[in-house]
């Protein structure tokens, strides 16, 4: 079944005269023969390729956009005349095709892009309550790595063993170790502590 979609009336006129063996559309007397001028074409094709665009990105502004910017890097790359172009409606399709998938690609890749939640801010009363030590040990915690900082608070805050944090973060006892020591040392640089 083909759907009948209304097609403006210089196409229409276009059509006629290409399947009664006539000329391209009426033109300058100093033309030359051959595919229709670029300004002839935009006059006869915009519409139905933006109908086209339309019913790819479901949005008249973006459809028209998509077109004329289609119709710019058509004159940018050919100028006016477009004997150059074996078939300048399929090159005009293919152009509305190609920059409506692109602007698809970009809206779905705007539509997954889930900004990062704000980070949270230490209620007032906890600032207050915590004394300038404690300040100054969570500041240096905050400079270890994830891995040291996860030792430290197994080890020392949890009180875990070494073998215990081994099995909790499925590494070596070993590197349990060697990490706790690295932290420690940082710590202790960090807060002017020197044993």
């Amino acid at each position: 079944m083909i759907l009948a979609l209304p097609l403006p009336q210089p196409l229409l006129r276009w059509l006629r005269s290409a399947l009664a063996g006539s000329a391209a559309p009426v033109r300058d007397p100093g033309a030359p023969d051959g595919p229709p001028a670029i300004n002839e074409l935009y006059h006869a094709r915009r519409l139905h390729l933006v109908r086209l665009a339309v019913l790819m990105v479901d949005d008249l502004g973006t459809a028209e956009d998509i077109v004329q910017d289609v119709f710019a890097a058509l004159y940018r790359r050919h100028g006016a005349d477009l004997r150059k172009i074996a078939d300048p409606d399929a090159y005009l399709t293919s152009g509305v095709m190609n920059a409506a998938r692109s602007a698809l690609r970009r809206r779905r890749t705007a539509r997954a892009y889930v900004p990062p939640p704000p980070g949270t801010a230490p209620a007032a009363e906890d600032q207050m309550l915590r004394g300038e030590g404690d300040r100054e040990v969570l500041a240096a915690l905050a400079e270890l790595t994830v891995r040291q900082r996860q030792v430290v608070v197994l080890r020392y805050w949890s009180e875990l063993s070494e073998q215990e944090i081994a099995e909790v973060l499925h590494v070596s006892r070993g590197t349990v170790k060697s990490t706790a020591h690295r932290a420690l040392t940082l710590l202790r640089g960090l807060l002017g502590e020197h044993s």
